[in-house]
């Protein structure tokens, strides 16, 4: 009996089931992965149309955004993971040229200089660094025996540390910080030993005072004296995580309604539809929406984490694992912001606030993701 045989017998349901996995298999898709994240970029949208008081101009800008961020995601899919190692050297060594040429013929904008501009187009040089620094770090670990020794553990910290002090230097404390984090997940998956993370933790805590003083901007100084205590400067500093917790507070449990938050309606709340978007979903889906938004993110961090363990080599392991954590500590830092648990680092919630570059290079590594997912199908076929 040959396939269309077996086909033309099976059951219509199954047919189908059969149809959904050869297309996702022919495009290197993860279907439950890919829905969860349709469904999010349209809780995303939803909740924007509200914090943009009911701008279609707005939403649909993003929807083009999203559009042309899951196409490219599609695209990534098809790369297999062995090309993404092969490619990983050139890569950083491209990252690194373009983040050098940011400090000489960068484009400035509110006091930063962060913008490379290519003709009429612009875009930062820190996005792209946010995959190809892990995949940098996952392909120079996958080549030497694991857990890594202290000699390579030391060259993957001079690899995370060259781009991170480069995007600093900008500056961009916050994207630095997450930059190197995603480095950093690549070593603690590749077993670094507790010894050694403890004796960073140590060195971090007696460098915190030097960097106070010294590596610290003061407007970056004074977004931790204000997480300390937002009411220092209630009308200046303060002002954001001020109204973004009496934003969350107001809305209870149940919210106001869709539309009908007062915080953001009013002008009272800033950055309403980027940074601070939660608090907008807060006031008016309350705890509930929220903890819906929470399990739907925990569900494609749990898919995430499936397919990077289910990767058949160490590099598409250590690569996926890094991207799935670092989404998670995206989503946690906006959260931690926005509830004044954290300071202001400017970190937009992950398909949900207003984006553009920061879209694309979200849903490209979901493409990679998919992409090892997909690789990992072939093998058990």
């Amino acid at each position: 009996m040959n396939n269309s045989d077996f086909l033309r017998q099976m059951p219509g349901d199954s047919r189908s089931m059969a149809s959904h996995r050869s297309i996702s298999q022919r495009l290197r898709i993860d279907i439950p992965l890919l829905i969860l994240l349709l469904i999010l970029s349209g809780v995303g949208l939803t909740v924007l149309y509200s914090a943009s008081d009911g701008s279609m101009a707005t939403v649909l800008r993003q929807g083009r955004f999203l559009s042309v961020a899951f196409v490219f995601m599609i695209l990534v899919a098809q790369v297999h993971p062995d090309q993404l190692q092969r490619w990983a050297p050139f890569a950083y060594i491209g990252v690194l040229i373009l983040l050098l040429a940011v400090d000489f013929v960068g484009v400035g904008a509110k006091g930063a200089q962060r913008w490379l501009g290519v003709g009429g187009f612009r875009f930062q040089p820190s996005e792209i660094t946010k995959l190809v620094l892990p995949m940098a770090v996952a392909w120079y670990l996958s080549i030497h025996p694991l857990p890594p020794g202290i000699r390579h553990t030391l060259v993957s910290l001079l690899l995370i540390l060259l781009p991170t002090v480069l995007i600093v230097m900008q500056p961009d404390l916050g994207t630095s910080i997450l930059i190197a984090t995603s480095g950093i997940f690549v070593l603690f998956l590749a077993g670094i030993s507790w010894t050694f993370i403890a004796s960073c933790l140590g060195l971090l805590a007696m460098a915190a005072y030097p960097m106070w003083e010294f590596v610290l901007h003061d407007y970056q100084r004074q977004r931790i004296l204000t997480l300390l205590n937002p009411e220092l400067d209630k009308l200046g500093a303060g002002w954001n995580i001020i109204q973004s917790k009496t934003a969350i507070g107001s809305g209870g449990f149940d919210g106001k309604g869709w539309m009908l938050g007062t915080q953001s309606h009013l002008d009272f709340l800033p950055e309403s539809h980027t940074d601070f978007i939660i608090a907008v979903l807060a006031e008016e889906f309350g705890l509930r929406g929220v903890l819906l938004l929470l399990l739907l993110y925990g569900l494609i961090i749990s898919r995430g984490l499936w397919i990077a363990s289910q990767a058949k080599h160490c590099f598409g392991r250590l690569l996926g694992g890094s991207i799935i954590l670092t989404f998670f500590v995206y989503v946690f830092v906006n959260m931690g912001m926005v509830s004044g648990l954290l300071p202001v680092v400017g970190v937009p919630l992950p398909l949900v606030s207003q984006g553009g570059t920061s879209l694309v290079t979200l849903l490209v590594g979901f493409g990679i993701l998919m992409g090892i997912c997909a690789d990992d199908r072939l093998v058990h076929q």
